[in-house]
């Protein structure tokens, strides 16, 4: 396969739900000896330090740390957005360090699916219209109400973002994000403007798009108790992996207290 084609022609194989973290289960990502290194003025700042992970088809990871600990600066790499100063990140056999900027924007738009902590909705176009958007520019999208209906808001399709409460509008920057058939689902700080309640509700959402539509998920938090709800939890502090457990007693959403 040529250069050109490294990244786009390929998609990672979902095959079920895998028994994340465990040998049989197939890496999607392959990380290895990854450093970030952000010169501010005269100093280097150092975001990631020789970080080794694999993340898993079908899984649901949680990406667990504290404000600067590295967490968002690893996410942005793996979904191609920023590039690490050293190291290498493989998704599906093909190294995203040696893509060039074409390359990485086919990534994103084929391969990946993104949540932010703030919804980014454009505030004269319905939640239909929001989704409309990205279906209009992926290869193979879902229909928009299709989107929409798996994060529970088929009714709220026509309602632009100042009629929708906090967590419908986080549940419509899900459905957009999904609604291309996303290999990979990246979510960072997904409930940090949220309240209690409504984080849970779109936790739900997150954990239905991860176990209906296969879709190796990563969420990124600082609270602890988000981790119970995943498959694995991976503990960043300073820049490294401080430690990687297989979760045996996963909790719902619905149960979560924080």
């Amino acid at each position: 396969m040529d250069a050109k084609h490294a990244v786009s022609g390929t998609r990672a194989s979902r095959g079920g739900k895998a028994k994340s973290g465990r040998p049989e289960a197939e890496a999607v990502f392959r990380i290895r000896g990854i450093s970030k290194i952000y010169k501010m003025g005269a100093v280097d700042v150092q975001a990631l330090e020789s970080v080794d992970l694999d993340l898993y088809a079908g899984e649901l990871a949680v990406m667990l740390g504290a404000s600067g600990s590295g967490k968002s600066t690893l996410l942005n790499i793996i979904g191609g957005l920023d590039v690490p100063t050293a190291g290498e990140v493989i998704y599906a056999d093909h190294d995203l360090t040696k893509a060039n900027d074409k390359q990485l924007t086919e990534f994103r738009r084929d391969h990946v699916g993104f949540v932010f902590q703030f919804y980014n909705l454009i505030p004269s176009l319905t939640a239909l219209e929001n989704v409309q958007l990205i279906t209009e520019i992926a290869s193979n999208p879902m229909k928009a109400e299709e989107a929409l209906e798996i994060v529970g808001l088929k009714d709220r399709l026509n309602h632009f973002p100042a009629q929708l409460s906090g967590g419908e509008q986080q549940r419509v920057a899900i459905a957009r994000a999904i609604a291309k058939r996303p290999d990979v689902l990246l979510c960072d700080e997904p409930t940090g403007a949220l309240d209690f309640q409504t984080g849970k509700i779109v936790l739900e959402a997150i954990q239905v798009v991860n176990r209906e539509l296969g879709t190796t998920t990563a969420v990124i938090t600082h609270n602890a108790s988000i981790a119970q709800m995943a498959d694995r939890v991976i503990r960043i502090g300073s820049g490294r992996i401080v430690s990687v457990d297989i979760n045996e007693t996963k909790l719902k959403p619905e149960d979560l207290i924080w």
